[in-house]
């Protein structure tokens, strides 16, 4: 060191501030601490050579949120699992975006619950956030606990400080689930009010669905189309409910505008055969049900309506197969287990006819149609007490087709209880003429044929079965439709949804909790079908039979869908309706 130095230019020298002095004078007597700045203002500094130095790093909490959300909305799940395990990992679980994510892969992998607690978490972590309770809401809505969603739902409407469509809607859709149809009402308006959104209006015009308010339904999809005129599923709803109220001819438009934007819009595709089905021009009808078996080649309601087209065409065999793949795709659908009775019983194989019928009486027991057939296929088999007990349970539960009285009457008849036979064809008279009144139109010719018959037979006044008008059932409105100045027919199949998110069921008769399939049953009408020969009253019962139980459906998709979805059941997809066919036979008797 030099000696003129400073010891202070020992510290500058070879201090941690790497700084040396370059411009030496005279050493002055420093005595107090407080004179060295004076004594360094003659002096310039430069910066000691060495390494240099970088900012320390910070370990932030969200440094890696950017990526996560980058590989999440990549769909990247597995890579974005493990940046959130090395995020939780640092942070100790203290990242709230981390635990929001990882919650909704869990409940996108289908683990509600433990989805549920990572949401409980994240409101911990910031009880400000609206999004962490709206997440927490949705959770609980898809565990089934509705009525937790609300208050959860709730409690966020508390915090916003502008509506909220979205949460409106989806208060809306609990309060349908708690059937509270008033509330779900208003928050559908309100979210309506907000933002005019097309899953708004399915999810309203489902609600005047279960209200059994078919107008209503029908007015608010009439809205939805002018501001959503190119969704598909919107024209597809509106189509359907023209179909189930007889309004084909708007119904072909709303249908044919789905498949203008959508070609392979399978719920379009099956209405449409489903129309061509209702008219008997089956082979058309196969010819659409061929395009939609590319897309959805497993449907059970496509193969029985493929069943029922072979039926009309009067290839059984064929007609058989595809209901027993029908059956196998849908084991519990009593709908098919219908078709296949009726099918064995037109080939007179009436054990295997006894053996669905049975299956489809207890899987829905109100149904009386079904217990016409069966009373039939114990008839055949010489069971005659059954019989005519199943034949009383089918007056007994449908009450307005003539049909089921006069089988009955036939079966009476034959089995020599000449007065049971008076009483039926009597019953089975008041029947007819309340429905020429309701409808304007007329049964089959041969149905009034054999009951004329049957009436000379007993010496009973036929003059009532006379042929009133050129117009047959085919022609009439249904009886449960809304009256309007329109004509219905009643051999229509209402598709349905298969996929929770979102079609509109018809009617129902009682509606249940959001279930497509069981809402899609609103209607009864009497089909009558016709048959090639007339019966002879003194051999084994001829029987005619109606209703619109056994003609092939389409569930086309779902669920109604909530906003999550559903799903109805759907949903939902997430509603079906019979489809009426009528069919002529070689065979000595004819079944629906």
């Amino acid at each position: 060191m030099n000696q003129h130095c400073h010891p202070m230019c020992m510290c500058l020298e070879g201090g941690r501030l790497g700084f040396k002095l370059v411009d030496h004078k005279d050493p002055l007597q420093v005595e107090d601490e407080q004179q060295w700045p004076r004594w360094l203002y003659g002096y310039s500094f430069t910066r000691a050579p060495g390494p240099k130095s970088k900012a320390p790093e910070l370990q932030t909490v969200e440094r890696r949120n950017w990526l996560i959300h980058l590989h999440y909305v990549r769909k990247e799940f597995d890579h974005c699992k493990q940046l959130i395990r090395e995020q939780l990992e640092e942070t100790r679980g203290m990242c709230e975006y981390a635990n929001y994510v990882q919650g909704l892969i869990l409940r996108q992998e289908g683990k509600i619950q433990e989805s549920f607690e990572l949401f409980q978490l994240c409101n911990i972590l910031n009880p400000s956030s609206i999004e962490n309770i709206k997440q927490m809401a949705r959770a609980l809505f898809l565990l089934g606990r509705h009525k937790l969603a609300v208050e959860a739902y709730l409690q966020a409407e508390d915090k916003l400080n502008k509506p909220d469509w979205e949460l409106h809607h989806n208060l809306g859709v609990c309060y349908m689930h708690l059937k509270e149809y008033e509330d779900a009402r208003e928050h559908l308006m309100f979210a309506l009010e907000v933002n005019k959104h097309h899953q708004t209006f399915a999810m309203l015009a489902r609600l005047y669905l279960l209200d059994n308010d078919i107008p209503s339904a029908i007015n608010t999809y009439r809205a939805a189309i002018e501001y959503f005129p190119e969704n598909g599923d919107l024209h597809t709803a509106l189509g359907l409910l023209y179909m189930q109220t007889g309004k084909h001819q708007q119904a072909f438009e709303h249908l044919g505008t789905t498949l203008t934007f959508d070609a392979n819009n399978t719920r379009a595709i099956l209405a449409a055969g489903s129309m061509m089905q209702s008219h008997q021009d089956f082979d058309v009808a196969l010819a659409k049900y061929r395009v939609a078996a590319q897309s959805i080649p497993e449907s059970p309601p496509l193969w029985n309506n493929i069943a029922m087209c072979f039926f009309g065409k009067k290839k059984y065999v064929a007609a058989i197969s595809c209901l027993k793949r029908a059956n196998y795709l849908a084991p519990f659908d009593w709908k098919i287990l219908y078709n296949l009775g009726l099918v064995h019983l037109t080939m007179q194989q009436y054990t295997s006819a006894f053996h669905f019928l049975s299956a489809a009486v207890n899987l829905r027991p109100t149904k009386g149609h079904i217990f016409m057939l069966l009373a039939i296929a114990l008839t055949y088999l010489d069971d005659e007490e059954n019989a005519r007990q199943a034949y009383e349970q089918a007056i007994s539960l449908e009450v307005r087709d003539p049909s089921v009285c006069l089988n009955y009457a036939i079966f009476l008849y034959n089995h020599d209880d000449k007065e049971g036979a008076v009483r039926m064809i009597n019953e089975f008279e008041v029947r007819m003429v309340k429905f020429r009144q309701s409808t304007g139109a007329d049964l089959d010719t041969e149905v009034i044929e054999n009951g004329a018959k049957l009436a000379s037979l007993l010496g009973v006044d036929g003059s009532a079965f006379c042929k009133k008008t050129s117009r047959t059932r085919l022609d009439a409105q249904d009886e449960t439709a809304p009256q309007e100045k329109v004509s219905t027919t009643q051999d229509t199949l209402q598709p349905m949804g298969e996929s929770l998110h979102h079609s509109p069921p018809p009617a129902p008769e009682t509606p249940d909790e959001l279930d497509p399939p069981e809402e899609a049953t609103g209607r009864d009408t009497a089909v009558l079908v016709p048959r090639t020969h007339n019966p002879e009253l003194h051999k084994p019962p001829t029987f005619v039979s109606e209703g619109d139980d056994s003609h092939g459906e389409h569930l086309a998709s779902a669920h109604l869908q909530f906003q999550e979805e559903e799903p109805h059941v759907s949903n939902q997809g997430d509603a079906g309706e019979e489809n009426s066919v009528n069919h002529k036979q070689n065979s000595d008797e004819s079944f629906e």
